[in-house]
């Protein structure tokens, strides 16, 4: 067990980043930055004795700043989208930033994925990170004042844990959530259509023309969006089926089975033998096949492009305040918001 700082970058107005490699000593290590909570690398020993680095990543501060795609950004204020950049809370409107059209996406113009974040070690038996971060009053339009930790924890049998929490001294809405960009054949290893993904869901939100929920909830049976058992993220992707076609592969939102901390998705590559679980408390999870990931080379001179990794976004349901059948993501003055989510992984 292990935790190594480095310098990894200086910004424009001369502040340093950086790097936290973490080791659990058991097969698993992260990368993280304090430049927008980013997990640059995250490696897993596979059944072959390889270091397997599973996710996408860039190589430089100055990649990073210009972090097209969000990879493996800590995302807030709210992450996901906010249609026409405005919601009602208490009776009054409140107009947030807009960088998606007229959409609000993943907090706006300067999200937590662009914030560095004030970093604690703790070295163990179960390594950790403690990221902290004072958002203001009026902060890309959100109200409040908010206090924000969020806690990146290599635990004994081989998980990325991730445990957020948040303090308003306002009412506000809060959805937090990282945009880890996985492939568990290895993040230079191309396209993901033959990696096994199950997700417990019978219900997703379908999307209209701007990746916004419609205010549905479809069952989805019957439709490429039936994960309840194991299934190629190939075998639909390219399917004649209009929520498909409209993105160019899943960009959607699933409403999770129960409630509480439980299992939520479970994705396997069966060349190496790497298989990853997904344990979360937030109601649902916006599975991403990277269909707009600019192609291009990334970390570690490899190419990226489309169709080259999945994001399992763990969060409250997409413009959930327009909606009131959705979870809401309001968090009351003094409360607190308490989120875990946990990316096992299992060798074999």
């Amino acid at each position: 067990m292990s935790i190594i700082k480095t310098e990894f970058g200086t910004m424009p107005d001369g502040e340093k980043v950086y790097s936290y490699l973490i080791d659990n000593g058991n097969g698993l290590s992260a990368e993280i930055l304090s430049y927008g909570g980013i997990v640059k690398s995250l490696y897993v020993t596979d059944k072959n004795g390889v270091k397997t680095d599973v996710v996408l990543g860039r190589d430089t501060l100055s990649d990073y700043l210009q972090n097209d795609g969000y990879l493996g950004a800590l995302i807030g204020r709210h992450a996901n989208r906010i249609k026409n950049s405005k919601f009602e809370l208490n009776g009054e409107m409140y107009k947030v930033g807009t960088n998606e059209g007229n959409n609000s996406l993943h907090g706006g113009n300067v999200g937590f994925d662009q914030k560095i974040w004030d970093v604690n070690e703790a070295d163990g038996e179960e390594p950790s990170l403690t990221l902290t971060l004072l958002s203001a009053d009026g902060e890309e339009g959100f109200p409040g004042q908010l206090k924000v930790k969020v806690v990146y924890r290599l635990t004994k049998n081989n998980a990325l844990k991730i445990e957020y929490s948040a303090v308003s001294n306002k009412d506000t809405v809060v959805n937090l959530t990282n945009h880890a960009y996985f492939n568990l054949a290895g993040h230079d290893s191309g396209v993901i259509d033959n990696q096994i993904l199950q997700i417990n869901s019978g219900f997703y939100t379908p999307n209209d023309s701007e990746c916004m929920p419609t205010g549905e909830v479809h069952s989805v049976s019957g439709t490429p969006f039936d994960f309840r058992v194991p299934k190629a993220i190939g075998q639909d992707i390219n399917a004649d089926f209009e929520q498909i076609k409209m993105f160019g592969g899943y960009d959607h939102n699933f409403a999770l089975e129960g409630r509480g901390y439980r299992l939520a998705a479970k994705a396997e590559c069966q060349s190496n033998g790497i298989s990853m679980e997904v344990y979360t408390n937030q109601p649902a999870v916006q599975l991403y096949t990277s269909n707009a990931l600019t192609e291009g080379i990334y970390k570690d001179g490899a190419r990226y492009g489309i169709h080259q990794a999945f994001c399992l976004e763990t969060q409250c349901f997409p413009n959930a305040m327009a909606h009131s059948h959705y979870p809401s993501p309001i968090l009351k003055k003094g409360e607190e918001y308490n989120f875990t989510t946990e990316y096992r992984f299992i060798v074999k």
